[in-house]
């Protein structure tokens, strides 16, 4: 039996899988950590901290399954969307914390790209739009207020592509993690885009040269790292690529029209298109797989799960105390009430901006707030408002997308953390007006990296690819009183931005 490893990277934690031929999870392992927030807005992380965690977990892995290494033949990261990059010197070491796609710092580059850089032309070159999120914006921050940094700086790589050169020595990016990063990337021709680099004061040659697609392969594994992981020397490790991408290939998504919503600290709706309109306010990249024709186009809140975590950590001790003296968890225990209440939480609405907000929104300077609130309400009516906020910050999005996409599908698959809660499952359903399916295996996207791995050497054929491994199964359907009383909900959230806007950005400069 021959067997291959997903790892997934993730903001909060690592993850990773070793998976035979047909699917079937023989050991998984995880090892968590915490993002850097030095100031309001910024979010960022070493590399090391992700490099030390591929390692534990792969040898986690191996740890708990009796394989010989010579049968793993394989590995392929998935990681998480890397902002700025890591920026390394000459000698590849890092620089500077790697601004991740929570940071939202870059806010006077955002005007300056604004106000010195022809837009349409971005528009129609890139396939994005402009924004703090986009590592462009983020580099150029770095340029302007790291000046050191930035002049010692030889190239700004993807978290995976630092990983893969750590692993193998040889560097190259994936396309999907390049066209994420915006701005600087030809979505048609598929390359670095010199014309936009140097509209935007870019050096050209901090872009590496070598661009892959997820499935290809950077290298061998290097023999030092062959013995500190137990895994076999030259073994291939695949380029990998972004991690909502490639838990949408973990899904099945292989096919135009086929959509996932991806909810964990963040959330990313997307689909497949082979073409894309930038003024949709999505972002697009190339897909992990068929990248060289499919795009990936997608969506975003930034804070999805995070603010569902945010709120139980700072206003449910009770129920983190309960919790701690029984078996259920305080997130069992704030939806058994939640439940209770009628959908559009009686009166009140929640805006998902605790770090701005991405699509179709893009404001950095957006912030989060409760709306409707008076006496009778309590926290388990903020807790489901938490909820139906982000599950209405995804229709945004769908309903963005839709202008943009042939067709889609008449379900929707979700995959994260968040499809664990059967409660938010079925507002999620009312509220897109879509039946819901989520995955049985529950390791999405370090399971589309090993489905990757095992395609690239050969394990997994086109045919299997489309089928993939996943089961899934049906969630949840829309009730029709709750999708009208969420239909009539959702318009007011829809007002709610526009009429705040002007308070949440004369607040933040305050």
């Amino acid at each position: 039996m021959n067997y291959v490893i997903g790892v997934d990277i993730g903001t909060q934690s690592t993850k990773a899988l070793l998976v035979d031929g047909q699917g079937r999870i023989i050991a998984q392992h995880s090892q968590g950590y915490r993002v850097d927030t030095p100031k309001v807005r910024w979010a960022e992380q070493w590399p090391q901290v992700w490099l030390e965690a591929v390692e534990a977990c792969v040898v986690g892995c191996l740890q708990k399954a009796d394989v010989a290494r010579e049968q793993i033949k394989a590995l392929c990261i998935s990681s998480l969307y890397g902002g700025s990059g890591i920026a390394v010197d000459a000698d590849l070491q890092p620089l500077h914390p790697c601004l991740i796609w929570m940071d939202r710092r870059a806010g006077e580059q955002v005007q300056w790209v604004r106000d010195n850089v022809d837009l349409e032309r971005l528009y129609a070159v890139t396939g994005n739009s402009v924004d703090s999120y986009y590592g462009f914006t983020k580099m150029l921050w770095l340029k302007q207020h790291q000046p050191d940094v930035w002049s010692r700086t030889r190239y700004l790589l993807p978290p995976n592509s630092y990983i893969n050169y750590r692993l193998t020595g040889e560097l190259a990016v994936d396309h999907s993690s390049a066209g994420n990063i915006g701005g600087v990337y030809d979505v048609v021709g598929r390359c670095w885009s010199v014309e936009m680099l140097e509209a935007l004061g870019i050096d050209p040659a901090l872009m590496p040269e070598r661009l892959l697609y997820s499935g290809e392969v950077v290298g061998g594994l290097l023999p030092e790292w062959a013995e500190r992981l137990g895994l076999p020397v030259g073994m291939p490790i695949l380029a990998g690529g972004v991690d909502a991408a490639m838990a949408t290939l973990a899904a099945g998504v292989t096919q135009p029209g086929n959509h996932v919503a991806m909810i964990g600290t963040s959330m990313c709706w997307g689909y497949l298109n082979q073409q894309v309109d930038a003024r949709h306010g999505l972002v697009s990249m190339p897909h992990v797989y068929n990248g060289h024709k499919d795009l990936y186009i997608f969506g975003g809140t930034i804070t999805a799960g995070a603010s569902v975590s945010w709120f139980r950590e700072q206003f449910c001790q009770a129920e983190e105390l309960q919790a701690r003296d029984g078996l259920d968890s305080s997130l069992w225990l704030l939806e058994q009430q939640a439940a209770k209440i009628a959908p559009g939480s009686e009166g009140v609405l929640f805006l998902p901006y605790l770090m701005g907000e991405r699509s179709p929104v893009w404001d950095d300077r957006a912030s989060g707030s409760f709306v409707g609130l008076n006496l009778f309400h309590s926290r388990f009516h903020l807790y489901r408002a938490v909820l139906e906020g982000v599950s209405f910050a995804l229709r945004h999005n769908i309903e963005a997308g839709t202008r943009g996409a042939h067709s889609l599908d008449p379900r929707l698959i979700v995959v994260g953390g968040a499809s664990h809660s059967d409660l938010w499952m079925q507002i999620i359903a009312d509220i897109t007006r879509l039946p819901v399916y989520t995955i049985v295996q529950e390791v999405e996207a370090a399971l589309g990296a090993a489905l990757l791995a095992a395609h690239g050497v050969g394990l997994v054929d086109d045919q299997q690819m489309d089928q993939g491994w996943v089961e899934l199964e049906r969630r949840a359907e829309p009730v029709a009183s709750s999708v009208a009383a969420y239909d009539r909900a959702f318009v007011d959230y829809l007002r709610l931005y526009p009429a705040l806007k002007p308070i949440m950005h004369s607040l933040q400069q305050a």
